[in-house]
């Protein structure tokens, strides 16, 4: 098998007369861990929709040479962003984490229903959602609900990990457990980890590249060489300081937006 898991070529996104992104080219090695970045709106999540076929390409390619899609193994695995899914109310945890190996067909089995069981249960457990996996979706928490979200994502063991925001409504125990468990997924099973984030620091140790998006424009390297002030300055086309204290990334710049939500800040986290 290929060591490439994606593979993406001369890709560009457009809607109407706005370009997200053009001329993008990047190989996924299996077991690699990128962090996507950017303000919102950069085309951060509509690249996760290019990737599961969502959204089609203004031109480029994407592929997949190191992927298996078989019933067992779906080959790709998806975290969605918080409140992007609605769930019924009959729905419970443990069902909403069936769905990674079931999909939409209600009682198809992997293996036996043992085997199905037996893989539910274990995925619930790592991400410590096993008090509340047999409640229903409706009477959880934000944080909860995402926790539900990543086993359903593992329990089908992708060869690619696409990962929209997952650590938002999460305290900072459970980002860290959700961050540890898919680097654990990443190294041991060699999946590769494709990681949308306003926030770097919670994941900092486990990067391997970043890929920057702002204003049509994009960088990609390994950390150091995209989160420091002379690439984000020439990236925002405005002085950045980017520092790193205590282990963590902060980066201050004159109206600086990384993460457009708070779009007046001077100086704040990596977003």
């Amino acid at each position: 098998m290929t060591d490439t898991a994606v593979q993406v070529r001369g890709a560009s996104l457009s809607f109407g007369s706005r370009t997200l992104w053009s001329g993008l080219d990047l190989d996924l090695a299996r077991g690699e861990f990128l962090a996507v970045l950017g303000p919102n709106g950069s085309g951060k999540s509509s690249l996760l929709k290019v990737l599961l076929g969502q959204l089609p390409l203004s031109a480029g390619s994407v592929a997949f040479p190191g992927v298996r899609h078989t019933r067992r193994a779906p080959g790709i695995g998806y975290i969605p962003q918080q409140g992007t899914t609605e769930e019924a109310p009959v729905v419970r945890g443990v069902d909403l984490v069936g769905l990674g190996l079931d999909g939409h067909r209600w009682g198809v089995g992997v293996r036996g229903r043992r085997v199905r069981d037996r893989r539910i249960a274990e995925a619930v457990e790592a991400v410590g959602a096993a008090p509340f996996a047999h409640q229903p979706i409706t009477r959880l928490s934000g944080g909860e609900r995402q926790r539900l979200r990543v086993a359903q994502a593992l329990v089908g063991e992708p060869s690619v990990l696409l990962c929209d925001e997952p650590l938002l409504s999460l305290d900072v125990t459970h980002q860290r457990s959700v961050g540890e468990l898919i680097d654990k997924r990443r190294r041991d099973a060699g999946t590769a980890v494709v990681f949308v984030t306003h926030e770097i620091n919670p994941v900092l140790s486990y990067v391997d590249r970043v890929l920057y998006f702002n204003a049509g424009d994009f960088r990609i390297g390994a950390p150091d060489e995209v989160m420091n002030s002379a690439t984000l300055t020439g990236l925002y086309n405005t002085p950045v300081e980017v520092v790193r204290i205590a282990g963590q990334l902060h980066v201050a710049g004159a109206q600086v937006a990384l993460c457009e939500d708070e779009p007046h800040h001077v100086a704040e986290r990596v977003s």
